[in-house]
């Protein structure tokens, strides 16, 4: 029983066709495996064009488990595999490497050399060499139709409620934290500076209300335990009140003064507090930035 796809983010639409796919699999008394790619199609396709990541491989496979699945296969993107004919793909892969009894995509599921099968033709092989094809509809809601392309557009204009909406759970972010300017610990706000990977999905300059979890490595970090999560003001930008240039991701992380660099963590966007501001003094910003404090308190205090 396999389901094929990006699946980045792994969103409320993924998770119908995974919960499809996963009701075949134990009707057939089969295991279910996904099959994701890396790195994303398109960065092979057309380089440069990657787009930025929801989720990494770790978090996908994570919350693929949560949800049931047996085995996440990460299929290597190579151009040699972009290359490759539709039917040469259900041959070499579907078959000879998973040996499918059943396949489970989205309606819209396109493979093959320039995207040249679909679902019409999986079907036509699957009656050919002996496996189902099922097809699952695009979730749509509020007249939105859920999918990776329509939570990137919403991150990306600060949007994370909408994000959260369609994800299922908030928009994270994860990173290692490293030494900043240190400017934040001189205002009274001490920031963990959150470096993101590569193409990482960042949400628009601003200030958010956040959970912050440590992710690891080990069982606890001074006074942070490992996977608890932690209020936090999060500030998305360049700091513009001290003429900055570098865009950042940085972490005032409540009710702790634990050491936090080097750790691995992650930043779970709730809501916007406001956008990215310049202000003409230092105590206008400390004034704002107790603002923001509140504000989060509130708002995760409710979520």
């Amino acid at each position: 029983m396999v389901t094929i796809g990006v699946f980045d983010g792994v969103h409320r639409g993924h998770a119908q066709l995974i919960g499809r796919a996963i009701a075949e699999g134990k009707a057939r008394n089969l295991p279910t495996v996904l099959m994701t790619f890396d790195p994303h199609p398109a960065e092979v396709v057309r380089p440069g064009s990657h787009p930025p990541q929801l989720t990494t491989l770790t978090r996908r496979a994570e919350l693929a488990q949560e949800l049931g699945i047996d085995v996440f296969c990460v299929m290597p993107f190579t151009p040699t595999l972009a290359a490759q004919p539709a039917e040469d793909f259900v041959h070499s892969t579907l078959l000879e490497r998973l040996h499918v009894a059943a396949v489970v995509v989205g309606d819209n599921f396109t493979f093959g050399y320039k995207a040249l099968g679909d679902v019409a033709m999986l079907r036509t092989l699957g009656t050919r060499f002996g496996f189902t094809t099922d097809s699952v509809q695009l979730l749509t809601e509020h007249a939105v139709t859920y999918s990776s392309t329509y939570i990137r557009s919403c991150v990306d204009a600060g949007d994370v409620r909408a994000a959260a909406e369609a994800l299922g759970r908030p928009h994270r972010v994860e990173g290692v934290v490293v030494r900043g300017d240190g400017r934040g610990r001189e205002l009274g706000f001490p920031t963990a500076n959150v470096a993101p990977p590569m193409y990482a999905a960042i949400p628009a300059d601003g200030v958010y209300a956040a959970r912050f979890t440590v992710l690891g490595p080990g069982p606890s970090v001074g006074q942070v335990t490992t996977g608890e999560s932690y209020p936090a003001a999060v500030s998305v930008g360049s700091n513009p009140t001290f003429s900055g240039r570098t865009r950042t991701v940085e972490a005032y992380v409540l009710d702790t003064s634990a050491d936090l660099y080097g750790q691995h963590v992650a930043v779970d966007f709730v809501d916007r507090i406001r956008g990215m501001v310049r202000f003409d003094s230092v105590d206008a910003l400390i004034d704002a930035m107790d603002g923001d404090v509140e504000r989060t308190r509130q708002i995760v205090g409710e979520a």
